[in-house]
């Protein structure tokens, strides 16, 4: 029996790629299909978004827009993919005219979490301390919390913003703890921030599954997506 490919698309970060390794995982066991599919090959289609290129823009002002899934749908739109993951808290608030969400995964881990300088920790860091994010989310709690602190926009992939950490003048910076988790860096979380001071967004860690409208062949292998929303 000839193998059936199925073409994923996402954006090439290394954070994209192994969340694209961990939903390709959940399908071979059976996870969030019905049953295993020995039938199913799997092609990693890379795709280059506005917010890949654009690393100036405040993010702030981008909340809920396709700042990072745009170019991916309109290549499922398109047909040149089957599916696309992506991170659930980057969904836009509308999705085009055409797609729909297949599954939304149970987050691996929904806390964000401070990495820091000489691993002090949020209450240690010294007066006026750099801080940076680029979610205005956590700006505003962080400030509610210590409006001492200076908070600096700051873009890039995980990678990028731990090295602005370590080359830079920022004394911190807050990040999500999944991205690290799934990276293999859980060892540079100074912190776990509690809830009642930093409340995440409420997808962050989940993945999602998007899919077109009316393709019931790839519809079918997410047979039990009910259980993940």
């Amino acid at each position: 029996m000839a193998k059936k490919i199925i073409r994923i698309g996402t954006r090439g970060s290394p954070l994209a790629l192994k969340q694209v390794d961990e939903v390709i995982a959940l399908f071979k066991e059976g996870e969030i299909s019905n049953g295993v599919h020995p039938e199913l090959g799997f092609d990693i289609i890379k795709v280059e978004t506005l917010g890949d290129r654009d690393k100036t823009s405040p993010l702030e002002k981008l909340e809920g827009t396709d700042f990072f899934t745009g170019e991916i749908e309109n290549a499922l739109l398109n047909g040149e993919i089957d599916l696309a993951v992506h991170s659930a808290k980057d969904l836009p608030d509308v999705l085009p005219e055409g797609l729909e969400i297949a599954a939304i995964l149970k987050s691996i881990d929904p806390y964000d979490v401070l990495v820091s300088k000489n691993n002090l920790k949020l209450r240690e860091l010294p007066s006026g301390a750099k801080v940076g994010t680029s979610s205005l989310r956590r700006k505003s709690q962080l400030k509610s919390f210590r409006n001492d602190f200076e908070i600096f926009d700051i873009r890039g992939n995980i990678v990028e913003r731990l090295r602005k950490l370590e080359q830079g003048d920022l004394d911190a910076i807050i990040i999500a703890a999944a991205g690290l988790i799934r990276l293999g860096l859980k060892d540079r979380i100074t912190e776990r921030l509690p809830f009642d001071i930093l409340k995440p967004h409420p997808l962050q860690g989940s993945l999602a599954i998007e899919i077109r409208k009316g393709d019931i062949e790839i519809k079918n292998f997410v047979t039990k997506w009910e259980k993940f929303i």
